[in-house]
């Protein structure tokens, strides 16, 4: 019988780790379904270049996993039971899928920090259907009229930017709770403040947003702000699908991994990207990100084989490199960093950077859309089941 193995979300980490899985194991000995609300792959690190009308190439999921033996299934994932083993997933209708193994990849979504007027004034570009959303509405503004960006992250500094260049007849800001860029090296904060500048980008430092209305901000200090559309970019919050189950989650609902992403209340769950409590160098989590999603997908996928295959399990590089930033079009940055993600005296800058960034997304959708190639084949030789494994154990690939 085959060894049912279900992931859940398809977004980079899922999708990698699916088609890994689907590389490292033989079709007759696995079953393995993704499950996905979407029929294709949406390039999350691009949702700026989206909302401000740039077209992005679609990669649809049947011709991404065409026969490779993952089974795509268009639903939505409506509850976990980790103790019945079973998914709860909403197609045409509710289904109930048993697995012996699950992958929980379904990641976070938009976080209004429950601040007041958040979730019903503003936009955001978390998902497609927000930066689609704001598309349309930033298309209807004319010429003058307000952009607050709040959060001056990533997320935010990348968005701002993006809107800033793409128009430059609208009046745009960025509200930041600390300094800009506060923590990157010297260089990338210069970096930052004069790309903003050259954009005609106010930026409203150690600012802190308390409410939103639908045609203003107001701050912690009682100012306002005026704003015809507010981007609330102010962080991310897990799928709370999870916190719902039996699973050992912490308080804000990402579900507690071992060091090989299995599930520390239930060995039959691995979770994987912004869903999972990920320990990294320094013993400090991984934060949410595609540049974490990746490796983790690539730790649980090899576990996943080799536990079921008897071979020994290897170790994915959980560690940063580098924190790459676009500012539009013509400009990126691209700050070095610890192997615990704290900035080094290291930048780069300018179009070389821009240019970099565009390569290190095109490489992450590239992995995404080819998710079988260039990784060990499939392996032979069937094991005995375990307790550990909890299911009937296959063989290493040729």
């Amino acid at each position: 019988m085959q060894h049912r193995i279900i992931v859940l979300g398809a977004g980079y980490s899922g999708a990698i780790a699916a088609g890994r899985l689907a590389r490292r194991l033989r079709r007759e000995d696995v079953a393995i379904t993704l499950v996905n609300a979407e029929p294709d792959f949406v390039e999350r690190v691009r949702m700026h270049q989206l909302a401000v009308g740039q077209e992005l190439t679609p990669r649809p999921f049947s011709e991404m996993f065409a026969g490779t033996g993952v089974e795509l299934k268009l639903a939505k994932v409506t509850g976990v039971d980790a103790d019945r083993k079973t998914v709860t997933v909403d197609a045409d209708g509710p289904e109930e899928l048993p697995y012996d193994t699950l992958v929980y990849a379904l990641g976070s979504g938009w976080n209004t920090q429950g601040v007041p007027g958040t979730a019903e004034h503003a936009h955001d570009i978390a998902a497609r259907p927000g930066a689609l959303r704001l598309r349309e509405r930033l298309a209807g503004l004319a010429a003058g009229e307000p952009v607050v960006v709040v959060g001056a992250g990533l997320t935010g500094l990348e968005a701002a930017t993006e809107i800033a260049e793409a128009r430059p007849d609208l009046d745009v800001s960025l509200a930041a709770r600390g300094e800009l860029g506060d923590w990157l090296s010297p260089k990338g904060r210069r970096h930052v403040r004069k790309v903003t500048g050259k954009l005609g980008i106010t930026v409203h430092e150690h600012t802190a947003v308390t409410s939103v209305g639908a045609d203003r901000v107001t701050t912690a200090d009682g100012r306002t702000l005026p704003a015809a559309v507010t981007l609330w970019t102010a962080g991310f919050a897990v799928h709370p699908l999870a916190g719902a189950t039996a699973l050992e989650t912490t308080g804000t609902g990402q579900i507690v991994v071992d060091d090989t992403m299995r599930s520390v209340s239930h060995p039959d769950v691995y979770a994987i990207g912004d869903a999972a409590l990920v320990m990294g160098p320094g013993d400090k989590p991984l934060r949410m990100s595609c540049a974490s999603g990746i490796p983790t997908a690539w730790q649980a996928a090899d576990s996943v084989a080799a536990r079921l295959t008897g071979g020994k399990i290897p170790h994915a590089p959980l560690r940063y490199f580098n924190q790459c930033v676009s500012l539009g079009r013509k400009e990126g940055l691209i700050q070095y960093v610890t192997a615990d993600d704290r900035a080094v005296n290291a930048a780069l800058t300018g179009r070389f950077a821009a240019f970099y960034k565009e390569l290190v997304c095109k490489g992450a959708a590239w992995g995404v859309a080819n998710p079988t190639l260039g990784i060990p084949t499939r392996s032979r030789g069937v094991v005995a089941a375990t307790p550990e494994t909890s299911a009937t154990p296959l063989r290493p690939a040729a």
